[in-house]
């Protein structure tokens, strides 16, 4: 019954295009399907018997618990105005440079990604304040919105970010599931701390990549990026420390904390909440009304996020019931290639799904069908988890369909047209791609760190 598993997959994909509700698509397509082999005498009942206790258990994950604190730190800042002060100050700092204003607002966006996780927020925060500004200094449209939209998609991968939170707790399930199969029984397992440290230096070498773009681009093109008049105000050191400390406090208090062994990520995000709101009352912007915005908007993303990953849990049980996890096994087991060939077709997969999903369905239904067999196969679960996440990361980049690009052109001015927006993120997909071939060939840029600091 191996098809059934497939069709199922196929039709979650087509009532999802077709913008039906993801968790509930997910929950009632699966309910649906495992009905019917009930009927039809296909599908065993015992296997639904597991949902309660799996549905209890992801309420209870303290993993979990990180990702509305987060997304509460995230949404704490936006209100605080980090961002405008940043880009002020960095683009006053940088802008006498050449291309300067593009270093600064990618310097912004590496901060707020550290500082916030969140990508829509950011991406249209960076629109409304720094699109205009590079306009008006003559920047080209088409440099100025793929800017915005690279360094606006860094929350992806910078730590502390809230795909990689959900991205442990399902590469964790994955390792284990990977280690039964091989009938190995160990207590080891993939942490939430184990990707953040991963993470970090891929996530510089993309900033560090995208800035050297733009400096080069500078050199060969200095009419698409000039620089700012010479009448701008200065840079103080107060304003400077004024600006940046506050983000950097947090981010050393946030990231500190899980990497120094202080604090797990749960504990940390907790650090990250009360900080968020010591800065908005640092810089008098939180009052009773805006808190109760912040937590509005907190409850909408997490009930989304948890409604989500319930109905990807219906949906995984359902699918293992049909033997759809053997089918996948069995098919990227086959694969002409070996490992390399299974690696490929799933980021491939995963690349094209990230034109039409958002990460959260990527990480809680395609994550757990395909990481067990690529694990199993000797493949790293830190590795394999960075690279998911600068995937898709790179998909929210790419047209027609990037998130990253309908963000923007939500908030872009008339001038720029969708075309503008669409050549100018290509160099930046060119930049993502090659980042990911850096890190297929040399995977100790990701697993060092968390080796040196945790001994995996």
């Amino acid at each position: 019954m191996e098809w059934v598993a497939l069709l199922m997959f196929g039709a979650i994909i087509v009532l999802l295009l077709a913008g039906f509700p993801v968790a509930f698509t997910l929950g009632g397509t699966a309910l649906l399907f495992a009905t019917a082999g009930v009927i039809g005498g296909g599908f065993e009942v015992a296997f639904l018997t597991g949902l309660p206790s799996r549905l209890f258990g992801i309420m209870g994950n303290e993993t979990l618990i990180a990702v509305p604190l987060f997304v509460f730190m995230g949404i704490t800042l936006e209100r605080a105005r980090i961002a405008e002060d940043l880009l002020e100050t960095l683009s006053a700092l940088f802008g006498r440079l050449r291309g300067g204003l593009g270093i600064a607002v990618t310097l912004v966006g590496m901060l707020l990604a550290a500082s916030t996780g969140i990508v829509g927020a950011t991406v249209v925060t960076m629109g409304l304040l720094s699109l205009p500004t590079m306009l008006k200094r003559g920047y080209s449209p088409e440099i100025a919105a793929g800017t915005i939209c690279a360094s606006g998609t860094l929350g992806q991968i910078i730590p502390p970010s809230i795909i990689l939170v959900m991205l442990g707790d399902v590469m964790s399930s994955a390792y284990q599931q990977a280690q039964l199969q091989q009938g190995i029984f160990s207590p080891e397992t993939v942490s939430v701390g184990d990707l953040f440290a991963g993470a970090l230096i891929p996530g510089l070498l993309l900033v560090v990549l995208y800035m050297l773009y733009l400096f080069v681009l500078a050199i060969i093109k200095p009419a698409s990026m000039p620089a700012r008049p010479d009448d701008d105000s200065d840079v103080t050191l107060a304003r400077l420390l004024s600006a940046l400390m506050p983000p950097l406090i947090l981010i050393f208090a946030v990231l500190g904390s899980i990497l120094g062994g202080f604090a797990t990520p749960t504990e940390a995000a907790g650090v990250g909440a009360a900080g968020g709101l010591l800065i908005a009352l640092q810089r008098r912007s939180l009052n009773l009304v805006r808190l109760q915005e912040i937590m509005r908007g907190t409850l909408r993303v997490s009930s989304m996020v948890f409604l989500i990953l319930i109905g990807a849990s219906v949906f995984s049980l359902v699918f293992r019931g049909y033997g759809g996890d053997d089918a996948v096994r069995e098919l990227l087991d086959h694969l002409p290639g070996g490992v390399f060939a299974a690696v490929l077709v799933v980021m491939l997969l995963m690349f094209l799904l990230g034109f039409v999903l958002d990460f959260i369905e990527i990480t809680f239904v395609v994550v757990p069908i395909v990481a067990p067999v690529l694990l199993s196969m000797g493949l790293d679960p830190v590795w394999l988890g960075i690279m998911i996440a600068i995937n898709l990361q790179t998909s929210f980049l790419t047209p027609p369909f990037g998130f990253a690009l309908f963000y923007l052109r939500g908030v872009a001015p008339p001038e720029v047209s969708t075309a503008a927006i669409y050549r100018g993120v290509m160099p930046f997909v060119a930049i993502q791609l090659l980042a990911l071939l850096i890190l297929a060939a040399f995977p100790d840029l990701v697993t060092w760190l968390p080796d040196r600091i945790y001994g995996n």
